[in-house]
C-alpha cells in the first residue's frame, strides 16, 4: 500500500509491503498524482517496505527524475541497505538524498499534513 501525504512544501509517500512487479499497475496513477502536486520536496518513506525489485526501483527513479527536472529533490527515508543496493546497481543512487538519521519507529505524518491512501488493486 502507498499513502500520499502533503504539506505546503512537501509530498511524502509512505510505502508498506512489496514494491515490485506485482504492484506496477498502481505506479502510473501515483506518479501522476505526485507530479501534479508540484511540491519541491518528495520524501519517500520506506520504513515498511518488505521487498523491492527493479520494477519498484524504476518507479522510485522515475519519481526522483521528474522532481529533479522541476528543480526539486527526493529524499529516501528508512531505506535499508538492500534497497539502496538495488538503486546503486541501477546507477540511480545519486538521484536521491538519503536520510540516514531517520528512525523508522517514529514514521508518522507530521501534524497538519493530509494523507490519502492509494487503494491496492489486485493484478
Amino acid at each position: 500500500m502507498i499513502e500520499i501525504a502533503t504539506s505546503s512544501t512537501t509530498t511524502t509517500l509512505v510505502i508498506a509491503g512489496d514494491l515490485d512487479l506485482a504492484e506496477r499497475e498502481q505506479f502510473p496513477e501515483i506518479a501522476a498524482r505526485v507530479v501534479g502536486l508540484r511540491r519541491q520536496l518528495l520524501v519517500i518513506d520506506m520504513c515498511r517496505v518488505t521487498f523491492m525489485d527493479s520494477t519498484g526501483a524504476a518507479f522510485l527513479i522515475s519519481l526522483a527524475d521528474s522532481g529533479r527536472r522541476r528543480g526539486g529533490a527526493t529524499v529516501l527515508r528508512g531505506a535499508d541497505e538492500r534497497d539502496l543496493f538495488v538503486l546503486e546497481v541501477c546507477g540511480a543512487l545519486d538521484l536521491f538524498r538519503i536520510d540516514r538519521d531517520h528512525r523508522c519507529e517514529s514514521a508518522a505524518p507530521a501534524t497538519g499534513a493530509t494523507s490519502t491512501p492509494v487503494p491496492h488493486r489486485p493484478v
